[in-house]
């Protein structure tokens, strides 16, 4: 492809009006650094200014994950209660970044799409996955976290507050049919090749379309759906990220072990 920039981590290109991002650690299964978040912020707000670009891609390299979520190492740094509420405002801030593109978005999901990953999918406009998709939020079995209030609202909007509820209660990874009938995915395909063509084929009819109708509709959409503010959450953030399950958690995870939960 044209106008491409690549970086270890994150591979950016353009082509035809067709703008690609892929999240490229396939050794880590795509699980996300800060870096990726805010390049991936960054190219956001770029394509509300560049008029060329019709359509946005969203994938991750090779067919294990399309993202496993935020690096886990990374929240070894977290000391204070300000480190727990600035990681949820970064997030919250990229979310918002992505979710309020004036392009659509297309999430090509190849295995797994987890945590933060499912929260990028979960932004996309459209979602397209393989036999091998799975997507859910399984913190209540290895963090101990929380999600942040605009992701439990984005999920809530696709498949409601029930299903909400038993995707994280039981930590479950929906498999792809699954995913189809909740309307987490708009589209299942056979393998990876396929994928990765019909997500092309798919930026390009949307490229075609009248791109303000695109623009405002998804802006409408946006705007009816209640989301919760950072601010209505904060108390919740405290609660899962300063408690002593969560340094459990996240102890028990890079140590590859089963969590001890004691509820405080």
């Amino acid at each position: 492809m044209s106008d491409a920039a690549v970086t270890d981590d994150l591979i950016y290109e353009v082509k035809d009006g067709i703008a690609k991002i892929t999240f490229n650690r396939p050794q880590a299964r795509n699980a996300m650094l800060f870096s990726m978040y805010e390049r991936m912020a960054d190219i956001c707000t770029a394509a509300n200014d560049d008029r060329s670009i019709k359509a946005m891609i969203l994938t991750g390299t090779g067919d294990k994950a399309f993202a496993s979520g935020t690096d886990i190492s990374q929240f070894r740094a977290f000391k204070t209660a300000q480190d727990a509420l600035d990681y949820e405002a970064r997030i919250d801030r990229v979310l918002t970044a992505l979710e309020t593109c004036r392009v659509p978005t297309i999430a090509a999901i190849a295995g797994a799409c987890t945590g933060g990953g499912a929260g990028i999918a979960a932004c996309c406009d459209l979602r397209i996955g393989t036999a091998s998709t799975r997507i859910g939020f399984p913190i209540a079995r290895t963090l101990g976290n929380c999600l942040s209030m605009s992701n439990i609202s984005r999920v809530m909007a696709l498949v409601g507050p029930a299903r909400t509820k038993d995707m994280i209660f039981t930590s479950r990874l929906i498999e792809a049919d699954e995913c189809k009938a909740l309307g987490l995915l708009n589209e299942i395909v056979p393998d990876v090749e396929t994928l990765q063509t019909r997500a092309w084929e798919t930026a390009l009819l949307l490229a075609g379309q009248a791109p303000i109708t695109l623009e405002v509709t998804k802006e409408a959409v946006r705007r009816i759906r209640r989301t919760l503010s950072r601010d209505e959450g904060e108390d919740l953030i405290l609660r899962a990220y300063m408690s002593e399950d969560f340094r459990e958690g996240m102890d028990a995870f890079l140590n590859k072990r089963k969590p001890n939960w004691q509820g405080k």
